[in-house]
């Protein structure tokens, strides 16, 4: 590690980590660039070696953002690195959106990386789902569940505070990412998911950070852009002169009325109103 050390009780946390990694001969991690699946490869291959392979799903509802973050990350720390095609938006179950969309998705990687690990007689696949997750509607995690891959954070008890701590101390760029998601959870349920619809929320998305906006999504309701931005960006993103810029380049995205939510990023916050349960 490179800072300094966890507590007491972190450090027993990792440390279960790490047995559940060495109890491995072999594992496909996952891997998409965000917080908790970047320190899992991480941890994986400071354990297992060459014998962790670190896989990126690349579709159409993967940002470009995550995608230079995985390689960044892979090339500093010397991840065993690929990428995988995944076509979840040829599927008619994943591209009408329903609630369990991310379960569609999920499913489709899972077979992929199946296959992958069946190819090349690898024993384990790993994702980075944490403890936190419990509590939360995770859809995808049933298709983990019936893809027998295995959370090693989570069975290790690591939140994602724990996960960022160990990340900072580990050196790790994404300790202090905000929360990341696919494009495809900006649509609201029951719209359907289009490739024209996931770039130019990707566009509208870089605009903003190109702005300086750290925390930003935008929620596609068509022709509508609605804005959540981190709480102490709203102001700036609300003053006159920026928002006149923000209305100007999203309008040539193609989005003809813009608004600023004033309550915010929420994670999930499409899924307010509609009865979920953790999955």
């Amino acid at each position: 590690m490179t800072g300094d050390t966890p507590d007491l009780a972190l450090s027993s946390r990792e440390q279960r980590l790490r047995g559940l990694l060495a109890a491995c001969d072999s594992a496909i991690i996952a891997f998409s660039g965000g917080v908790d699946s970047a320190y899992l490869a991480w941890a994986a291959t400071q354990v297992l070696g060459p014998s962790a392979l670190c896989v990126t799903a690349d579709s159409p509802s993967y940002p470009d953002h995550h995608r230079q973050l995985a390689l960044r990350i892979a090339r500093e720390f010397g991840l065993r690195h690929e990428f995988v095609q995944t076509s979840e938006l040829a599927q008619p179950e994943y591209r009408a959106n329903p609630v369990d969309r991310c379960y569609h998705c999920k499913h489709e990687l899972y077979d992929v990386l199946s296959t992958l690990a069946a190819d090349r007689g690898i024993t384990t696949i790993m994702d980075g789902s944490n403890a936190d997750d419990r509590s939360d509607y995770r859809p995808g995690r049933k298709a983990a569940r019936e893809h027998g891959v295995q959370s090693p954070l989570d069975v290790a008890d690591l939140s994602k505070t724990d996960i960022r701590e160990l990340s900072r101390l580990a050196g790790l760029p994404t300790w202090n990412e905000p929360a990341s998601a696919c494009l495809s959870s900006r649509i609201p349920y029951h719209n359907e998911v289009t490739d024209e619809k996931l770039r130019m929320i990707e566009r509208a998305e870089n605009v903003l950070r190109s702005m300086g906006f750290r925390v930003c999504r935008v929620r596609h309701h068509e022709t509508l852009a609605r804005l959540e931005f981190g709480k102490d960006e709203i102001a700036r993103a609300s003053e006159p002169d920026v928002l006149a810029q923000i209305t100007k380049e999203l309008r040539a995205v193609g989005y003809q009325e813009i608004e600023v939510d004033p309550r915010g990023y929420r994670m999930g916050s499409l899924n307010e109103g509609v009865r979920l349960r953790p999955a």
